[in-house]
């Protein structure tokens, strides 16, 4: 058997089953898909057949089969069931002689209430035992009463990979044919969406299908962006992690040489991550600076760059209190994370929200949990961390092994300014034959990108009112009496450069006078 062509969730529940352990706990509240899961894991079985699935609940009984069997535990009719009692159910899977794999549906109520119920469980890992005769209790919930909590393997179910997600944009396809509609059936175009749909459940990802059916695009490659948009809605729900679908492309960011460079090697390493050491697969960066910088750019642009989906961890949430305590929506924050891998996720302002102070308190205990994530996280997940007040940072943040590398953003230089005006300009359809970028560079000295940029859309405006093109005198006229960051807060801009000189690497290769 190739377990290559297997999902994560169907490898780990056919383990589970070939090491003899009868009863499994699964937290999901996805009940289709772990039936679906249930009866392709009955097809390996070393049985003389496939190990039949058999489902359970309170409200329907226990039938052969899943959710559509046709046959109940007495033979009757559909929707003539019998054996709803809790313990009626587990003395028909003991009395059964047959292999079989029995899906119990929010059994953690009976469990929890009932004594004779656990007692009953206990026996039936005896009964099962080496049977080929193996429980699984399904649950959106995680309630194990502690006596019986060793006799069960626990499994959080995580959202389907890419190998799930694919196998079911396939059966998608086939359907959608079926009704007459457009399906693309390309490997290539189908695992493509199902990276783009990763992070979601099935049931999502079947409405996000639909969604973009409803747009009349189809299922294929023109889909994407209706896919993209359903994920956006879905991710915001948490209110904690937001998806980010605004692109950059590297070439927008101007200058910071020295931290191109380095992305570009560590692209080439993070895209053969799956066959590289763990230690060399690249973690992470750490992008510190003066505010306006292209910090936040920088960050979209290494997104787009790997080509991979970006996530922001919104901190001001995280301690909002409308998610829980801050200190457990963080670690639920992180681990969903990891079921999005591959993906770039993004710490806007860490500074603000993850620091050792306090170490006895809930912040400290986050910055714990924090620096022992970054070491044991998914190798698919790049972190890309973003700080405007370095000095807050605490040495164990920065130091190697959490991040692979630590930039410092400077003010730009004169030739990345001169990028950054080119870069504005361009993008909003401004002939720069016509415009003495040097010239203006003498009125620009100390700004940062964020001023460059509102220097353009203020040139720019005046000249829409006026009916007129922009020009070099307008940019120039724009640039006048405006008092930039590096003057305006020249102690604080010479305090994060020195404190910045003495652990970071400089993200560009040219030096900005004092």
């Amino acid at each position: 058997m190739d377990n290559s062509l297997q999902s994560r969730a169907e490898t780990t529940l056919l383990e589970i089953f070939q090491s003899g352990r009868p009863l499994v706990y699964v937290r999901s509240a996805e009940e289709r898909r772990v039936a679906n899961l249930l009866t392709a894991v009955g097809r390996h079985l070393s049985a003389p057949d496939s190990v039949p699935l058999w489902t359970w609940s309170i409200t329907e009984g226990l039938r052969a089969g899943a959710d559509d069997a046709r046959e109940s535990v007495d033979g009757s009719a559909a929707g003539q069931t019998r054996a709803t009692d809790p313990l009626e159910v587990l003395d028909f899977i003991a009395a059964h002689d047959a292999p079989g794999i029995f899906h119990l549906k929010d059994f953690h109520e009976p469990l929890r209430e009932s004594a004779r119920v656990r007692r009953r469980v206990r026996d039936l890992y005896q009964i099962c035992f080496d049977r080929q005769k193996f429980v699984v209790v399904t649950s959106a919930v995680r309630e194990v009463p502690e006596e019986i909590e060793r006799n069960f393997a626990i499994v959080d179910l995580l959202p389907p990979d890419v190998a799930e997600l694919t196998e079911f944009l396939k059966s998608e396809a086939d359907q959608i044919v079926a009704r007459g509609g457009k399906a693309d059936h390309d490997e290539k175009v189908l695992h493509r969406l199902a990276r783009t749909l990763q992070g979601l459940t099935l049931d999502e990802a079947r409405h996000a299908v639909r969604r973009a059916l409803a747009v009349g695009a189809g299922l294929g490659a023109e889909s994407a962006p209706a896919l993209l948009e359903e994920k956006r809605i879905l991710t915001k729900r948490s209110g904690v992690i937001e998806y980010i679908a605004d692109s950059t492309d590297i070439g927008e960011v101007g200058g910071l040489e020295n931290l191109k460079k380095w992305l570009l090697e560590r692209r080439q390493l993070f895209q053969r991550r799956e066959t590289l050491d763990a230690d060399i697969v690249p973690k992470g960066v750490l992008v510190m600076g003066i505010p306006g910088c292209g910090k936040s750019l920088t960050v979209k642009a290494i997104s787009s760059y790997f080509e991979l989906p970006l996530y922001r961890i919104d901190m001001i949430e995280i301690f909002s209190g409308r998610h829980g305590q801050p200190e457990g929506a963080f670690v639920e924050a992180c681990r969903t994370l990891e079921s999005l891998t591959p993906a770039v996720v993004w710490f806007d302002e860490i500074e603000m929200g993850i620091t050792s102070t306090d170490s006895a308190g809930e912040q400290g205990r986050i910055f714990a949990f924090f620096l022992t994530w970054m070491q044991e996280k998914e190798p698919g997940l790049f972190v890309a961390a973003t700080a405007n007040r370095i000095d807050l940072l605490p040495a164990e943040m920065i130091r190697k092994g959490r991040f692979d590398e630590v930039f410092f953003v400077d003010l730009p230089n004169d030739d990345e300014r001169l990028a950054v005006f080119k870069v504005h300009l361009s993008r909003r359809g401004v002939d720069l034959s016509k415009i003495n970028l040097s010239q203006i560079l003498e009125f620009t000295r100390g700004w940062t990108g964020a001023e460059i940029e509102q220097c353009v859309i203020s040139a720019l405006t005046t000249a829409r009112l006026t009916n007129q093109e922009i020009t070099t005198d307008s940019l120039v006229a724009a640039a006048l009496g405006k008092v930039p960051l590096s003057l305006a807060m020249k102690e604080q801009i010479n305090h994060i450069r020195q404190w910045a000189y003495q652990r970071a690497v400089r993200a560009s290769p040219g030096a900005v006078a004092h």
